[in-house]
This record gives structure tokens, C-alpha cells and sequence, in this order.
């Protein structure tokens, strides 16, 4: 099991800035598709980004160009940046560790990401 440790949410103005980052303990890191999840109260989790190990990146429509989502394999860690944040942005943000075709898959215990207006 990878452990996944999250950092980078917190309070920031609309139009601001915010980069999250997930450290990974664990050797399946660089094989994995790494994915950012999103959850407000009430709704179900939603897919922000996903890049899987050769790099190709998807994205949420509300989010494209605005997030980029990255990774570093040698440091084990994947990134969410966040530019021009919208109110709408605001919410539980979660990291995502899965292996396509197995039933691998991992979270990170969640950040609280809140954009004011």
C-alpha cells in the first residue's frame, strides 16, 4: 500500500494562486496514473486530473487552463496547480494513486482548498 500525504490547501481571494502536493511512500509510483479528486458537503467526488505514467494529462472542463496537474517521479510526488481560483473552486481536494487493470487504488486523506469572492 502506497501512503499518501497531502499539503498546499488553504484559504486564498478569487484570482489567486494555490499548489497542491501528494508525497508517495511506495515503489508503484512512477507505473501509476495519479489523479486530483474534488468533494464539497453533498455532492458526490469529482474527477479535477488525471496523468498516468507516460504523461498524458486530462482534465475537468471548468478547470482546463486554469490547473495543471504534474509529477515528479523521481520525488514521488505529484502536484496540482491552481491559477485564477474561482469560488466554485472551493472544496475537499483528494490525490488519487491507481494501477489501470488491477484493483489498486489509494487516497490521500484530503485539503481543504477555499476561495473567497
Amino acid at each position: 500500500q502506497v501512503q499518501l500525504v497531502e499539503s498546499g490547501g488553504g484559504l486564498v481571494q478569487a484570482g489567486g494562486s494555490l499548489r497542491l502536493s501528494c508525497a508517495a511512500a511506495g515503489s508503484i509510483f512512477r507505473i501509476a496514473a495519479l489523479a486530483w479528486y474534488r468533494q464539497t458537503p453533498g455532492k458526490q467526488r469529482e474527477l479535477v486530473a488525471r496523468i498516468n505514467s507516460g504523461g498524458i494529462t486530462n482534465y475537468l472542463d471548468s478547470v482546463k487552463g486554469r490547473f495543471t496537474i504534474s509529477r515528479d517521479n523521481a520525488k514521488n510526488t505529484m502536484y496540482l496547480q491552481m491559477n485564477s481560483l474561482k469560488p466554485e473552486d472551493t472544496a475537499v481536494y483528494y490525490c488519487n494513486v491507481n494501477l489501470p487493470g488491477t484493483r489498486y487504488d489509494d487516497w490521500g486523506q484530503g485539503t481543504q482548498v477555499t476561495v473567497s469572492s
